[in-house]
Formats: C-alpha cells, sequence, structure tokens
C-alpha cells in the first residue's frame, strides 16, 4: 500500500482511548466552545514532559477552574490566583506563570471577545502556513502588561511564562502552540474541536515533539535530524502532498504510536503488528 492509504487507515483507527491519554480530552469535557478554547490553551500550555504527569497536573488546574474555564477567566482576579496556585508546580513552571498565562487569556478575550478572534488579528489568510501569524500571535501575548504578576515592568528572567509563547522566529518548533492550533482549527471529527473558523486547517503545520520527530524520520518525512520549526514545516510538506487540504490530520494518530501504543523506535516484537510498518525504517537513528 502507498503512504495515503496506510496512514489514511490509520487516521480512521483512531479510538476514544488514544483520547482519553492525550490533554486533549480536558477540552472534551465541555460543550461550549468558549469553554474549548480556554481550556485548550491551559491543556497544551501545559503539554510537556511525562504523559502521566501532564494528565495529573491538568487534573489539579480543571478542579479550580471549575464547570466554565471561561467564566473562570472572565472573573480571574490575580490576588485570588496566586493563593489559589501558590504551590503549584509543572516541571519548569510554577504557580506565577499559570496565573500569567490566566491573565493573558483574559487579556484576550478583553480585546477581542474570544482567543480565536484575536488570534485572527494576527493572522494572515494568504500565507503558505502560520509561519507569521504565530510570530505575531506570540510576541502580541508577551507584550501584555504582567508587571501585576511578577513585579516588574519586564518578566523576570527566572520566570519560563515565556516558554509557553515559543516563535516560529527563534527556530522553535512551537509544538505545543501548534497542538492547540490543531484542536481549535480543524474539524470536529471526535478528536478534534473545530471550534475557529478563520484558519485554514491547510494552513496548520504539524506539532513536533518526540514521537512525532521519530517516526517521521523513520517514515522519511524529514532527514533533519533537530526538532526545530524547519523540521515542521519539512514533515508537514510531506504530508500535504498526501492532503493538502488538511496536511495536520495525521499527527494525532502518528504521535499516539508512541504515546499510547508503545513504539520506541527500535526493532521489537510490537512492530510485527504496528499499522506503518511496512512504510517505516525502524530504528532509524
Amino acid at each position: 500500500m502507498d503512504f495515503k492509504t496506510v496512514l489514511d487507515n490509520l487516521y480512521a483507527a483512531r479510538s476514544t482511548r488514544h483520547l482519553a491519554n492525550d490533554p486533549l480530552s480536558f477540552c472534551h469535557r465541555f460543550v461550549a466552545p468558549e469553554d474549548r478554547e480556554i481550556a485548550g490553551l491551559v491543556a497544551s500550555c501545559l503539554a510537556y514532559g511525562n504523559v502521566k504527569i501532564i494528565l495529573r497536573n491538568l487534573e489539579t488546574v480543571f478542579a479550580a477552574l471549575g464547570p466554565s474555564p471561561r467564566r473562570f477567566v472572565e472573573r480571574f482576579e490575580l490576588e485570588e490566583g496566586l493563593r489559589l496556585f501558590a504551590g503549584f508546580k509543572h516541571r519548569f513552571n510554577d504557580g506565577r506563570d499559570l496565573c500569567a498565562l490566566l491573565l493573558a487569556a483574559r487579556t484576550m478575550i478583553e480585546e477581542a471577545d474570544t482567543i480565536g478572534d484575536f488570534f485572527l488579528g494576527c493572522h494572515d489568510p494568504h500565507a503558505e502556513d502560520i509561519t507569521s501569524s504565530l510570530t505575531e500571535f506570540s510576541a502580541a501575548i508577551l507584550a501584555f502588561d504582567y508587571a501585576p504578576v511578577f513585579g516588574s515592568d519586564a518578566i523576570p528572567a527566572d520566570s519560563y511564562f515565556p516558554f509557553f509563547f515559543p516563535s516560529p522566529a527563534s527556530g522553535s518548533a512551537c509544538k505545543r502552540l501548534c497542538m492547540y492550533l490543531r484542536w481549535m482549527v480543524r474539524p470536529a471529527d471526535g478528536i478534534d474541536l473545530g471550534v475557529w473558523k478563520g484558519v485554514s486547517p491547510g494552513q496548520l503545520v504539524i506539532p513536533v515533539d518526540a514521537h512525532i520527530r521519530r517516526i517521521c524520520r523513520s517514515l522519511g518525512f524529514t532527514k533533519r535530524k533537530q526538532a526545530d520549526w524547519r523540521m515542521a514545516r519539512e514533515i508537514t510538506a510531506a504530508l500535504r502532498q498526501l492532503d493538502p487540504a488538511d496536511p495536520v490530520k495525521y499527527d494525532f494518530p502518528l504521535c499516539h504510536l508512541g504515546i499510547s501504543e508503545g513504539c520506541d523506535g527500535t526493532v521489537q516484537p510490537l512492530c510485527r503488528q504496528c499499522p506503518v510498518v511496512e512504510l517505516c525504517g525502524a530504528g532509524a537513528p
């Protein structure tokens, strides 16, 4: 079989078991689009590191956000937030960073009503992909006033809040932001949500994590070794050959070959049951 047939079959085989093992599952707890986009921002920003720890820490955050993340953000008061999340820690990020994130979300909806509309204010619908849009989006958010959180005009050097909003301009793969955009932009298909209507799915760039980096190298979609923005665009260009209108539809099923199915890139009995084994150079460095 060819690449498109294999990957389309893989896409069709996505399961709720995979979703339950993914930060995106937190968005599915809510029905209203305005809740889902807030939930998605929070869940994607913290989606780095061990998946079990990610899900555990997100449970803590969402317990505090309550039944409507949008309402929580609209009513967010910094002093209360700093008390509420005083002991929060997720790897590099602490309670201050989380409060700055919630303040950023509140600022976006105050300025544009929704995060989606704020992003559209940064978006070039005629560009090949989201490179320039994401660059402007991150820059705009980092330019908000965070002095009430950090006690200084500039975000202090010991804060990892800027880690939430990397930029393609720096060469970053921007994995978590690309993942957030995939969740929001791709049509609702039982996994992704189709919340934002003003961005073409064909402009999305694949989120490159360790699984996508390794699997897509083994599939020959990129020869680059570094998981950077160039790799993300190179993989996306290869996938665009298979589905020009929706290239990142393959991200979730490919990623969960690693996250949920245990693929670690070595030749093992598991490979015999792998749906992409006939296309894969398993164990490629």
